[in-house]
Parts: C-alpha cells; structure tokens; sequence
C-alpha cells in the first residue's frame, strides 16, 4: 500500500498534476489497492478524514487573515506603515530598505502571508527605492527578504495550517514566532546597514525633529493599532484566534470606509475574491493531505523513520539538524503550506521522541520554508518582487545571496537556542 501511494504521488506530481488533487489521488489508488488485496473498505474512514480537517473552527481564521491583508493592499492603509517606518529609519545608511524592514514587521502582525507582503509593500517601496538610486534588483531583493518575516511574526498562515494539521496550539505557535521574528528583522536590518554603507545608499533628511516623526506616528496610528488589537487579543485570551481575524477584518473596512474613505465597494469585493481565490486550495490542500497523512500513519511509516534515523545517529541535535536540511532542500519545490501538511505529520513523532516541544519544531519549521520563499525554482517572493521591479530573476538572486545567509544563520541560532521560540507560550502558560 506505501509503495502504491508514493509510486502514484510521484507520477503525478512528475505529470505536474496539482498537489492537492495528486495527494487524493495516489490516497485513492492505495486505499483501492488495500481494499482488493486485504478486503479492508476504507473510503468511509478517509471520506471522514477529509471532511473532519476542513470542518475546523481554528482553521477559519486563515481566509480572513488573507482578507485583511488583502483590504490593506486596496486601501492604502500599507502606505501608512511604510511612512511610519520610514519617519523612524530613514535617516540611517540604507534609511528606505530600513524602512521596508520595519514596515514588514508591522504587516506581518496583520497579513501573516510572506507573497502579500511582497505585493503590498513592494508596490510601494521598490519604485521609492528605485527613485532615491538604490539598484531596482537591491530593492526588490530587500522586499522579498524582508516579506518572509510576515508568515513568523504571528498571525500566520502555515502557523494555522501547522496547527490544524497536528493538533498544535495555534496560540501559543503565534507566541513561539513573535521573538524569532524581531531576531529576523534586525538581523536583516544589519545586514543592509553594512551593504548600503558600502554602496553609499544614504538616508534622507527628516522634514523636521521629534515632533515630525510623531505626526507621521500620529497620521497612522490607526494602522498601526491593528498588530495590537490582534496580538493583545490572543495573547490576553480574550478572543480565540479565529475571532481576533474576523475584528481584525471589522476594523480595517471601518477605517478604511469612514476615517482614510479610500475603501469603496468595489474594492471590498476584489479583496474578498483574492481572499477567497488565495484560501480555496489551502483548503482543498489541507483535505487531501490529511487522507494520505493517515494512510501512513496506519503503516507505521512515522516510526519506521524516526527508527530509521536513530539508527543513523543518536544525537538529537544531528537528527533535528538533517530535518531543516531536508525542509530547506523541499522549499526549493514545494510551497510552505503543502510542505507543511505532508511532512508535519511525518517528523512531529520523531520530534517528541526527541523531547523537542511540538511549538518550538513547528516555529522552526516555519521559519525554514519561508527561506523557500527565497529560493528557486519555487521562490514566490522573488517571482512577487520580480514582476514588480521588471529585473531579471537571476540578477534579483544574486543581491538576495546576504540576506539568504543571514536568515539560515538566524535559524541555526533558533535551533541552537530553544529558548528563544518557548519563552514566551511557557510564560504565558504559567499564568
């Protein structure tokens, strides 16, 4: 039965079938041959299994969050944070790529999609970038790094995904990413300090002292106040994640319709297509890889793995080391969302036989893909930033090369210390 399912999945995939339909396919094919050789009818279980994963409350704060970002991106509120950011950076060597930084780390505790990211803040800065003599292949190199930092820093995407698919805390997952994101972003911030002072990308003049920034501190504050309302909500226990998506969405219609008046009608309508278009496969993804998930859990395939690789070696930190190795390997191809549900699955056993926290694996495996973000063939950041700057892919690559060196080493520094993903969720466990 394993033989078939891996056998069809890879003719499928080699066919460039979708993922998802190539998951259910290869589950059906393998459940079918389980059924004719040892007479065991499997399809009510799997039918059960696809509709119990989809129908999750936890697992419906994904399409909203795509909505908000979606909403900031044809409202105009993303220009507000790119101001804020750029009143408080500016002036530094390299001020404007400062600015996207920053300006990412506010998006990300709204979108929680690194490819959104890129869209609504690489429409604005890289031209501004681009204007002020930075090369059009830094600029968008800077945007697509920086935009990974948003499926980290909580809410998140594949931390929902994550969490839905193995039974995970979606909250304390987003408390595990907040402090790895900020490491993220500054890392990134040094990085560029070092590169534009090279360069000579300078800073620019503020149009005035503490008084200026704080206006533009002021003009959006109402932006800004949204991460707040989020993360407050969640971390109080409040609101559920779920529901701090729905407020989250609430919010950004009433500021945009009645205080920037930039929102109309029609413009809630294209968000929610792109919301929906974005959200449909994840689920259609999430059903299909659940079925094949519990197929091999019924062959014993996850402890055959981890039996495998202690055999290999007994060091924790090696086994924990050749996982990354593999999942920065896999990002090269496979989207985030659909490494997540396949694999997950598969290396959480061995992860808890180790004695690793399930919340610290899973940040580290976030963190990880969206470095995939990054990389080609697969690289949805960089084809993002690429259709915007209109530069070469390759020339985009060879910019983005510091930077991809400085997330792996900020994962490695994760890995090296867990602390720093479970300080946090421990913390508020404790109250």
């Amino acid at each position: 039965m394993v033989a078939t399912l891996f056998i069809v999945l890879a003719m499928c995939l080699a066919m460039e079938v979708p993922i998802a339909v190539s998951l259910g396919i290869s589950s059906l094919v393998s459940a079918f041959v389980q059924s004719t050789i040892m007479g065991q009818n499997m399809s009510q279980m799997l039918g059960q299994a696809m509709v119990t994963t989809t129908d999750s409350f936890a697992l419906m704060a994904m399409p909203f969050f795509m909505l908000v970002g979606s909403l900031m991106e044809q409202s105009g509120i993303a220009k507000k944070i790119v101001d804020v950011a750029e009143a408080i950076v500016g002036t530094i060597p390299g001020g404007l790529a400062h600015a996207s930084i920053v300006a990412a780390i506010f998006f990300a505790g709204i979108s929680g999609s690194g490819p959104a990211e890129v869209a609504a803040l690489g429409s604005i800065l890289i031209p501004a970038m681009a204007s002020r003599n930075y090369s059009k292949e830094y600029a968008a190199a800077v945007v697509a790094s920086a935009s990974c930092i948003g499926p980290v820093i909580p809410p998140s995407i594949p931390m929902i995904v994550y969490g839905v698919t193995t039974g995970v805390s979606v909250s304390a997952m987003f408390m595990g990413g907040f402090i790895p994101g900020i490491i993220m972003g500054v890392a990134l911030m040094v990085g560029n300090y070092f590169i534009s002072k090279k360069r000579h990308y300078v800073g620019v003049e503020r149009g005035g002292g503490i008084s200026w920034v704080l206006k533009r501190v002021k003009d959006g504050a109402l932006a800004l106040i949204m991460p707040l309302i989020v993360l407050g909500g969640i971390y109080t226990g409040v609101v559920t994640p779920t529901e701090s998506a729905i407020i989250a969405v609430v919010y950004t219609i009433l500021i945009g319709c009645f205080v920037y008046k930039s929102l109309t009608l029609k413009k809630i309508y294209k968000a929610v297509l792109e919301a929906g278009a974005l959200s449909a496969p994840v689920m259609f993804l999430l059903g299909g890889a659940t079925v094949f998930g519990r197929l091999l859990t019924l062959r014993h395939i996850p402890q055959l793995l981890a039996n495998w690789m202690l055999s290999i070696t007994s060091s924790q930190t090696m086994i924990l080391f050749m996982i990354m190795i593999f999942f920065l390997i896999t990002g090269m191809f496979i989207d985030t969302t659909s490494n997540i549900v396949l694999f997950a699955p598969l290396f959480c056993p061995i992860v808890s036989k180790l004695g690793y926290s399930l919340v610290f694996f899973g940040v580290l495996m976030t963190i990880n893909l969206c470095i995939g973000f990054l990389t080609p063939p697969l690289g949805m950041n960089l084809f993002v930033a690429q259709g915007i700057s209109q530069r070469p892919v390759e020339s985009i690559v060879k910019e983005n090369m510091p930077f991809l060196f400085i997330l792996i080493a900020v994962l490695i520094l994760i890995m090296a210390f867990p602390q720093i993903v479970t300080f946090l969720p421990d913390l508020m466990s404790k109250k």
